[in-house]
Order: C-alpha cells, then structure tokens, then sequence
C-alpha cells in the first residue's frame, strides 16, 4: 500500500506542498508539512507539490522502498517516524 512520507528531517516548512495541494498536506506543530490524506495518490497536485519541495523532502513509499517522484535513484535509509523500512 503506497503512503505519502515527509522526511521531518530535511523539511524546513517552507509550505510550498501546504499551497499547492491543501488536500494532502497542512503544517503539524512544528510549523512542518505533514500529511493528511492517503486518498488519491495519482493527483498532479500531489506530483506538483513534491517537485516543488526544495528539499526534496516528500516522497510515496510503498513496502518499505521509497519512490521519490523528483529524483527515483534517492532511496530511504530509515530516519524518519513515517518511514516503514529500519534503519
């Protein structure tokens, strides 16, 4: 089952998914993206907002593999709470 993961990490909560696709994301406490929704992972809003992400931050994972849609070769190493692979 495929999932959307911010990386708490690498995200600096410049809100670029947050306006681009609302459906998806909204800011958690810290001022971070996090997401809330897994409906609808084929929208172009949500491809539009982890493109935009300038951290490179967001990603769709899925069995424990991330599938980072602005860059496939990065790969996942376990570091954030979303995360289902170990690290």
């Amino acid at each position: 089952m495929k999932k959307i993961n911010v990386n708490e990490d690498a995200c600096i909560g410049c809100g670029a998914c947050v306006g681009i696709d609302g459906e998806h994301f909204a800011f958690n406490d810290e001022g971070l993206s996090h997401p809330i929704s897994m409906e609808n992972l084929d929208s172009e809003d949500l491809h539009s907002a982890i493109d935009a992400c300038p951290t490179g931050a967001i990603s769709i994972v899925e069995g424990g593999k991330e599938e980072n849609i602005e860059d496939e070769e990065d790969s996942c190493d376990g570091c954030c709470p979303n995360c289902q692979k170990e690290a």
